[in-house]
């Protein structure tokens, strides 16, 4: 079942059961999708690949608004932005925790036989694709800084 599809019926689900949070979060995913698919050179049919980056960039939006307005103490907008987020997560694959990510990276890090600094650029374009969705890239990044120093 496509994505596409997944997010249809939350939709129909979350308006029967009146859930106004859940129903402006999938909306805002079926949004993006129509967008995706309607662009210029699009072939109007989204790949697991383009449906990951767009669940993980509607994440980051979420999580990057999330944290301006809890700086802002704005309690009222962070819980919207917050249930949102919730909402996108159950569409991404689960989220490696750091241990997890270092220890990936490790391997990475020993597959490519990087030992300096200079060869960050290599690991981390190995880590993108191998890590797509499953962690933050500010963290993966931070985590190569730290073993390859």
């Amino acid at each position: 079942m496509s994505l596409k599809t997944d997010v249809e019926s939350g939709i129909k689900d979350a308006m029967r059961a009146k859930d106004q949070d859940t129903l402006r979060a999938l909306r805002a995913i079926k949004s993006l999708i129509l967008l995706e698919e309607t662009k210029g050179g699009a072939t109007g049919e989204l790949t697991s690949d383009d449906e990951l980056k767009l669940l993980t960039k509607a994440a980051k939006q979420r999580r990057e608004s999330a944290d301006i307005y809890k700086t802002q103490n704005r309690p009222d907008l962070l819980e919207k932005e917050e249930a949102e987020l919730a909402i996108i997560e159950q569409f991404l694959p689960k989220q490696l925790t750091e241990e997890e990510v270092r220890a990936k990276l490790q391997d990475i890090i020993t597959r490519i036989g990087a030992s300096s600094p200079a060869d960050m650029g290599k690991v981390m374009g190995v880590a993108t694709k191998e890590l797509a969705g499953q962690a933050d890239g500010r963290v993966v990044s931070t985590l190569v800084k730290s073993l390859l120093a």
